[in-house]
């Protein structure tokens, strides 16, 4: 019976059990799509990966799958599996800066590694695809899909939107973080929202004070993940949508993000977009990960 060798590392973050689990594959030839399913819903994270040689020439061809489905793009994913990679040996001798282009469905995916006395303790993505804002979602159904007043919401500059960077979120900003501690899915409430023809990824989020500038969670559990602890790719869409709301028509804008506090997994993201001529040209997530362990999966 084949079997696979695994790693998990924990993302955005530099303490073991915090921040967002993650399983890779290093060398998942030969797995099925049904198999690689099966294996992202028996670890049960958020995402695993899976890696195979590249097909257009770059560093690896990486596949993202949550328990539920496989996903174009996804950010703490590729922080964690460029980690991983380089922390085993699969890129070769570890140079102070390097950066890997993974191929995946969404495009290429960039991530920038960053090593320190031998060894790495920083990669930063680069978002796959520009900032593309679709479908305004009514306050009151985002307001019943988590179980929140419509006062709580927040409508400027942005009302509750789908923006992505490579996969699509409904972003919703709220008047004060004790509304983002209260927040509770509604299954019925997201069905609502889902009829608008958006996926009901809901990404919520509050301007905070303390340490960090932005407090934040994200809810999909249509995609198989209740409450995630940190999510890369919708912090990418979040940090594009407010460089393009900034008045300033060009300039880098970077926050600290925290999410995952309420399920006591937190995670610290530091997210940054690019704006020239007032339009934002990409966007960018970074931060640590920690080794948690090893092992073989029987398939």
């Amino acid at each position: 019976m084949p079997n696979y060798q695994f790693y998990t590392c924990d993302v955005f973050t530099n303490t073991r059990f915090g921040g967002n689990q993650l399983a890779v594959v290093p060398h998942a030839d030969g797995l099925s799509d049904a198999q690689m399913q099966q294996i992202a819903r028996e670890f049960n994270y958020s995402e695993s990966t899976f890696v195979f040689p590249a097909k257009e020439g770059h560093t690896r061809r990486v596949r993202i799958f949550t328990p539920a489905s496989e996903v174009p793009f996804a950010g703490h994913p590729n922080v964690g599996t460029a980690f991983v990679l380089a922390s085993i040996g699969e890129l070769g001798p570890l140079a102070r800066e390097q950066t890997v282009i993974f191929e995946e469905k969404a495009g290429l995916v960039s991530v920038a590694i960053t090593v320190e006395e031998g060894r790495v303790t920083y990669c930063e993505v680069t978002a796959p695809q520009p900032l593309s804002l679709g479908a305004v979602v009514p306050v009151a159904d985002v307001a019943a899909a988590l179980s929140l007043d419509e006062k709580d919401i927040v409508t400027a500059p942005h009302p509750p939107q789908v923006a992505s960077v490579g996969l699509p979120f409904v972003v919703t900003e709220l008047r004060h973080r004790a509304a983002l501690e209260r927040a509770r899915i509604n299954m019925g409430g997201l069905n609502a929202v889902a009829r608008h023809d958006v996926r009901p990824f809901m990404y919520i989020y509050a301007h905070a004070d303390d340490g960090v500038d932005i407090r934040a969670r994200m809810f999909a559990p249509t995609g198989g993940v209740p409450e995630d602890p940190a999510t890369g790719s919708a912090t990418c869409a979040v940090a594009g949508l407010m460089a393009h709301c900034h008045a300033d028509s060009s300039g880098t804008f970077q926050w600290r993000l925290a999410q995952g506090v309420e399920m006591g997994r937190p995670s610290m993201l530091i997210a940054r977009a690019v704006k020239e001529s007032g339009r934002v040209r990409s966007t960018h997530v970074a931060g640590p990960c920690v080794m948690v362990c090893e092992g073989h999966i029987e398939v």
